[in-house]
């Protein structure tokens, strides 16, 4: 397959046709961590709790995994779009080789520092206990999870993206299948609680994995991944982790906020901790189809910067913020339309939905500038600007919200920290607007007109 058509076919029709498998990929995605909560929701309130204090460690080794996948990503598109294949294969076989070690060392890690982590946010010796026994299970799977990255990102370079749609989906159905299964004990399962959703995740990203592997030997792709190509290269080590760091930051820096916010709320109640767990669910669903759009560009982006077409480059960036920009309004109207139904789906405490469902309506109101900072991120990564793509994401995940939340809960309680949301999305979109024109190569700024 030859990926010529990244630079021919015009933009919003190749747009669409390379974000749509993504966006049902991001959807299906999200709604592991959806399927889990609403499963393990029927147990208990401390039960979500519980998730709600493993996720900003599950989000790290995400961000570590998809981050580097990232990098990959990157340079096997701009090698692609340079006609460099030798240098594509590399990228491809040392990117993998090096996912699969970080997943293993987070693995080790975040099993041994969760006890630590956990006391730090609730004195419940049941939430902690239910908390650990979930990610004890959870993070065995970490390997897993790098190695069907660097697959997924990979894919996405080579512009297959219905692989990539159709592994994540598997993975799901399996997930789906045996939650309600290995939870409840139904069938000849044993009833195996919050565990069970950890083992329903986990083999659901097993079969994921699966898919990749079975698809890459039987129709291969453009790219290699071969031992041969895993020789040592500084210049291909410095480039993979210039891009796959900063970006694993960008996405690390939601489990510092998280972290943080939950310190933050844990003092007026654990039900805020419990709302703002929930909102990030409901916030990765939100968003999903924009960053979905997101994936679809990088490698577009990418592939045509390799090639020097860089008014192309432009062309895609403006039109990913029309689109996202229109993706956020849907997701405003429906949090101020339906939010009692997206909230009751994770707790029936009605003092819990209410207070959700005041957090929701004030968070949306960034919903639709917070456009300017996910496209701006999308684009710079695509481009292999990491670095410039990570100041945006510290502007939003910690540089403005974390003194803003703090500050503004002194005068406004805990819907001081909703507001702080708002804020932190008007400075980063004003700084993300700066950040990307300056970082912008000069031969872009000119092409580009």
């Amino acid at each position: 397959m030859e990926q010529t058509f990244m630079k021919e076919r015009k933009v919003l029709p190749l747009v669409l046709s390379m974000s749509l498998p993504m966006v049902i990929s991001m959807a299906v995605n999200s709604l592991y961590n959806i399927v889990d909560s609403y499963f393990v929701a029927k147990l208990s309130e401390n039960a979500m709790t519980a998730l709600a204090l493993v996720y900003p460690v599950q989000n790290l080794i995400n961000a570590i995994t998809i981050g580097f996948g990232i990098g990959i990503n990157a340079c096997v598109a701009f090698y692609l779009g340079a006609d460099e294949r030798e240098m594509a294969n590399r990228a491809a076989s040392i990117g993998t080789f090096l996912n699969f070690l970080h997943g293993a060392a987070m693995m080790v890690l975040s099993i041994a520092v969760m006890p630590f982590f956990l006391e730090s946010f609730s004195p419940e010796k049941e939430v902690l206990r239910m908390a650990l026994v979930y990610s004890n299970r959870a993070f065995l799977f970490s390997a897993v999870i790098a190695l069907g990255m660097a697959f997924e990102k990979i894919y996405q370079a080579v512009g297959n993206m219905k692989i990539t749609m159709i592994s994540m989906m598997c993975g799901f159905i399996v997930n789906i299948i045996l939650d309600p299964l290995m939870i409840f004990g139904i069938g000849f399962f044993p009833e195996l609680g919050i565990a069970g959703a950890a083992w329903a995740t986990g083999i659901g990203q097993c079969a994921s994995l699966l898919i990749y592997i079975v698809c890459y030997a039987v129709r291969p792709i453009p790219v290699k991944i071969e031992r041969k190509y895993l020789r040592t290269d500084k210049k291909m080590l410095f480039r993979l982790y210039s891009i796959g760091i900063p970006a694993a930051l960008n996405m690390a820096l939601a489990s510092l906020l998280i972290s943080v916010l939950n310190g933050i709320l844990a003092a007026f109640s654990e039900k805020y901790v419990l709302v703002l767990g929930v909102y990030y669910k409901l916030q990765t669903f939100i968003y999903l189809t924009a960053n979905g759009i997101i994936q679809g560009i990088r490698p577009l982006i990418g592939y045509n910067y390799g090639a020097k077409e860089y008014g192309r480059v432009e062309e895609i960036r403006r039109t990913t913020l029309r689109l996202t920009m229109g993706v956020m309004l849907v997701g405003s109207v429906l949090s101020w339309l339906i939010p009692e139904h997206l909230i009751g789906l994770f707790t029936s405490n009605t003092e819990t939905v209410q207070i959700g469902v005041s957090a929701l309506h004030i968070i949306s109101l960034g919903f639709i500038v917070s456009a300017v900072s996910v496209s701006c991120c999308g684009a710079l990564e695509g481009l292999g600007k990491g670095k410039q793509s990570l100041y945006i994401s510290l502007a939003r995940y910690v540089v403005v919200i974390i003194p803003a939340a703090f500050l503004f809960s002194r005068f406004a309680g805990p819907d001081g920290v909703w507001y702080a949301f708002v804020f932190s999305e008007f400075v980063s979109a004003a700084a993300a607007h700066i950040i990307y024109r300056k970082g912008m190569n000069i031969n872009l700024h000119f092409h580009a007109g």
